[in-house]
Formats: C-alpha cells, structure tokens, sequence
C-alpha cells in the first residue's frame, strides 16, 4: 500500500479492496472527508505504514482528530492500534497466508485468537463508546479490519465481548460502511454487498 500527497491535493491510495492496511486509510479518509482516487495494486509485490499515513492525514487533513490531544490517551490509542496493526494483522497477509497452504485456517485463527486475549482486557480498560473513551480514533481504525479478518477465518468472537461489542458500534459509521472491503472499486462482483 502506499499514498501519494502533495500538499494537501487529492491523494492517490494504491491498494487492495480486501487489505486491512488500505481498509485503515480509506477509513481514515471517510472520516476527515477526504475524497481520493484509488489505484489497485498486487500485494505480493507492495507493502505500506499504514499507521504513518493515519497519523499524517490527521496532521494534514482537518476533521475529527485520530489522536486525542490528551497524552495518556494518545498513548493508549497508539498501543492498541501497534497491537493490532503489527501484533496481530501481519500474520494474516496474503502473503503469509498462501504460504501456510491447508493449514491456513488454523494459523489464522490460532495468531487472531492470541492478539485477541492480549486486545480484550486492554479495551475493557480503555473503551468507552468507542477504542478509547468517547472519540472515534485510529485505534477504531485498526479495530474493525481485524475484526472483519477474524470473521473471514470464523474466529469465536463471543469470547470477545468488548471487541463485538466495539466492532458492532463502529460498523453502523458511515465512514465504516462506505470503506468496507465490499464497497472498492477493485471488489471482485461476488464479493459485492
């Protein structure tokens, strides 16, 4: 994944429908009412800091903030956001997927369910309506593209009561829906919902 901004022109997201790193940009964008153009990529080939590009739309771009200005909070959406971002997200790339073969599934589920216990008792902690407190931020942004992959590989999300729960809230947004993996342009037409 990667973006292109020039001053504050209409950037350029190059990325994939299904891939949870452009998920978090397209989110980031509908949130702060960024209108982009999107150009697909193979992702074997291409790779991105979606969490850097998060936090530069939310110094570049004005909108709701991604990072709340109290400290302790910016910290704490920071730590769930790397958590899940490069805790749990790597291990279900394409990439490594494929590699896996018939076992897949398994590793999937075993490495989400592993980010998950770490994740649950974190957000029990920190969430209010939202990852942290009262404010949508990019903690939120990271959430729910995970929990969309552990749905895809049929990860029991009712041990996750505060990850349902958030996940829930967070897809009836707007900036949600219209920047989930069925809504791209690159969607192949069975995929569409």
């Amino acid at each position: 994944m990667h973006v292109s901004l020039v001053q504050l022109a209409k950037p350029v997201l190059h990325g994939y429908f299904r891939s949870s790193c452009s998920w978090r940009v397209r989110i980031a964008f509908a949130l702060k009412g960024v209108e982009f153009d999107q150009v697909p990529v193979n992702l074997i080939k291409d790779g991105g800091q979606q969490l850097a590009v998060i936090q530069y739309i939310d110094e570049t771009r004005p909108g709701p903030r991604l990072l709340p200005a109290d400290p302790k909070k910016r910290a704490q959406v920071r730590m769930i956001s790397d958590l899940i971002a490069s805790g749990i997200q790597p291990l279900q790339n394409l990439y490594v997927i494929q590699k896996m073969g018939a076992e897949k599934m398994q590793w999937a589920q075993h490495f989400i369910d592993r980010g998950f216990r770490a994740l649950e008792p974190i957000l029990k902690e920190t969430s209010g309506t939202y990852c942290v407190d009262d404010e949508i931020s990019m903690a939120d942004i990271c959430l729910v593209p995970q929990v969309y992959n552990a749905e895809r590989f049929k990860v029991d999300l009712e041990k996750y009561p505060t990850i349902k729960r958030l996940n829930q809230t967070l897809r009836e947004i707007e900036a949600f829906r219209v920047s989930h993996p069925s809504c791209q342009p690159d969607t192949p037409e069975e995929l569409r919902g």
